[in-house]
Parts: structure tokens; sequence; C-alpha cells
């Protein structure tokens, strides 16, 4: 089977019944690596695998991609094959921001004795990092307030925007090698987030036509975007991927 990306939910904030934008890399049909954990994606995932994630990639901090957490944290703490072995990826400048979201709540057991972080492993991460002796690269992406935001690219299967604007000038080196692009669009854009017309205006046709559109505001939405001749991402939807681009691991 090889490379996968199976997408765990792929609306906005509000388009629950779409599911928070989440999705994972899959190897061999096993879960690889995991990008975000909301609320209604941890529930796919969970639903569809039967466990929860061991390795995550966090994009940002908004509510809707790390909602998850406290149920991750119940899944690893009381688990002792789990407890300290769930790996997260996060980049460097939204540790702090993700401190506070999630695990700045005092005494995180009612009876005390045990940290957030206890059940996790986490890995600041900048450019670049490893998982399974895999390269991936990071990029900084235009959300909401510089620095804050990232995307994430498997060089040579995919790249994954996270929430952003437009970036023509990101994709223009980090998905430079024919990946598929898993994009966020909605009809309509914002100050924060892409829509249909930005990515017409600001991307040639061919990059457009790699992109799947996810991060949607509603079905109907997601069936406009189809119509105008984009590839829409849908719930559950699994894209087969190129195998990753070797990276040679020195001595």
């Amino acid at each position: 089977m090889g490379w996968a990306l199976r997408f765990q939910g792929v609306g906005n904030a509000s388009a629950v019944e779409l599911g928070s934008a989440m999705a994972t890399l899959e190897r061999e049909g096993a879960p690889w690596l995991t990008i975000d954990c909301g609320s209604e994606g941890l529930d796919a995932f969970i639903a569809h695998y039967g466990h929860a994630p061991s390795a995550l990639f966090v994009t940002h901090t908004h509510l809707d991609h790390v909602g998850g957490f406290e149920r991750l944290f119940g899944t690893a703490y009381f688990n002792p094959a789990r407890r300290g072995q769930v790996v997260l990826y996060v980049p460097a400048p939204i540790v702090p921001l993700l401190h506070q979201r999630v695990a700045e709540y005092p005494n995180v057991l009612a009876e005390g004795g045990a940290n957030f972080w206890d059940a996790f492993r986490l890995v600041p991460v900048g450019e670049a990092f490893w998982h399974d002796g895999v390269r991936l690269e990071v990029f900084p992406v235009r959300h909401h307030w510089p620095q804050t935001a990232f995307g994430l690219r498997l060089p040579g299967a995919v790249v994954w925007t996270g929430d952003t604007r437009p970036i023509p000038e990101m994709l223009a080196r980090y998905a430079d090698d024919d990946e598929v692009i898993a994009h966020d669009c909605a009809l309509h854009g914002n100050p924060s987030h892409s829509g249909i017309e930005d990515l017409e205006r600001e991307y040639a046709p061919a990059l457009l036509a790699r992109c799947v559109l996810y991060h949607h505001a509603s079905a109907d939405e997601a069936r406009a975007l189809a119509a105008r001749g984009h590839h829409v991402a849908l719930p559950g939807q699994v894209l087969a991927l190129s195998n990753p681009r070797p990276v040679p691991i020195s001595d």
C-alpha cells in the first residue's frame, strides 16, 4: 500500500459536521504521523484505528486543532505502555503557546502528582526533524500572526499547509517536487484563511491542480468548490502518495 494521507476531518472551527481539520500520514496502512489533534478529528482517528495517535505534529494552537489534547493526555497518562511515549513534534516558536492552551491548568489531576507533559515526549523542532528515520521539513505560513502557524512537508510525497492565506513563495520552495498539496481553502477568504478566489489569483494552474482543498465552512461550500473544478477533501478520504524522497543519513 505504500504511503497515504487520511483525512480525519476537513472543516473549519464551525463546521462540526465535517470534523476538525486533521489528517494522518499512513505507511503500509498503519498510522505513521498525525497532523494536529482537534476534538472531532481525534474521535475520527480512534474510531478508525481503534487507538489514539502515538506521534503527532502540531501546526498551530487554535482550539479546533489542539482541542483533543486533554483526552489525548488521558489515553497516554493512564496507560503505562504509552505514558511518556506519545511523541509531539512542535515548532519551537509555538511551544509556549501550546503550553498556555493545553497544559497551564493547575493540577492536571485533581489528586495531584502529575504534570501534563508527563504523558508525552515533547520534541521542539525547527526547519526540519526526523521521525522514524525519515526527514520532514517545517515552514512558516500566513495565519493570524507571524511565527504562530506552520506547514509540514514530506519531501516528494505531500505538503500540508495548515491554516493559511496563500503562500506562493513558500510553495515555490517547499512543494517543488510534484508533491500533493493539502491546502486551506474555503469558498470565501478572510484575513486568516484562503478563499478560492485568492488561490485562483495567486497560484499558477499547474500548482493549483496539485492542491486538495480542506478547511471548508460547510458541506455546501465543499460542493461549490468541487463545482469550480477543484480537488476537495472529504472526511475519511484517503489519498495515495508517492514514496518520499530519501535523504541520506550521515554516519
